[in-house]
């Protein structure tokens, strides 16, 4: 426990040593906020429904991959990977002490966005229950795609290559949970759509959460696929000491 927390405090300050993480913050909160009061104002709804759709999108395409991106391409980049897999630290410690330092700062950076619930509470009578929703499934959709992130870098150098793929892999994975998405590629091959629908997209599993219906089987795909990139990085890891 004391070796994680030592790399969840070099990982986690270091993103408060780049203008970086400052920049890409305060994105995601003007683009989430900005695109979703445009809609409040325009429909006068207040319901967090249009800032919850939109969300697996800004994360998969901008946030997440600029969060992800330097936690192991910056090290091999710096060339400080070598000493680390040096220390007397296990891999497991390290991994998880890199994933929870981005996860906390990803929470860091939701919570920016709680001034959007605060005011619909004060100007109407929002329905509460989706709101919590939404924000559990958010919280469970980005320790997905940072698990999927940070498992993607340990196999670049450069952090922008790094941030490509990992928009590139976790856009489709959002993608094929939108319904129409899958309707085109049934249309292509016959069931793969709906296997990937139903299996496989993210967007379908996080809208069963957002509505305020907590289904299990969801929050099953969330932990067991963010538990499984995860060992996939530390299996990785371990080959490189050998």
């Amino acid at each position: 426990m004391k070796d994680l927390l030592i790399i969840f405090k070099r990982e986690f300050n270091a993103y408060f040593y780049s203008p970086i993480a400052y920049v890409f913050s305060v994105i995601f909160i003007i683009l989430n906020a900005g695109i979703y009061m445009f809609h409040f104002f325009f429909y006068g709804n207040a319901s967090m429904r249009e800032f919850f759709a939109i969300l697996p999108i800004t994360l998969a395409l901008i946030f997440i991959p600029a969060v992800s991106m330097r936690l192991w391409s910056e090290e091999k980049k710096l060339g400080t990977i070598e000493l680390l897999l040096t220390l007397p630290i296990k891999s497991t410690n390290i991994v998880l002490g890199k994933f929870l330092a981005s996860f906390v700062f990803y929470l860091v950076a939701l919570s920016g966005t709680l001034v959007i619930p605060i005011v619909l509470i004060y100007l109407g009578s929002p329905d509460i229950g989706p709101i919590f929703g939404g924000y559990f499934g958010a919280i469970l959709l980005g320790a997905f795609f940072l698990s999927v992130g940070i498992f993607i870098s340990g196999f670049f150098n450069d952090q922008i290559v790094s941030l490509i793929i990992t928009s590139l892999v976790c856009g489709v994975l959002a993608l094929v949970g939108w319904q129409y998405v899958p309707m085109v590629i049934d249309g292509w091959v016959s069931g793969l759509g709906d296997f990937l629908y139903s299996y496989v997209g993210v967007t379908r599993h996080f809208n069963d959460i957002q509505r305020g219906v907590i289904d299990l089987r969801s929050i099953v795909y969330f932990v067991s696929f963010t538990a499984l990139f995860l060992t996939l990085n530390i299996k990785h890891l371990e080959g490189r000491k050998f």
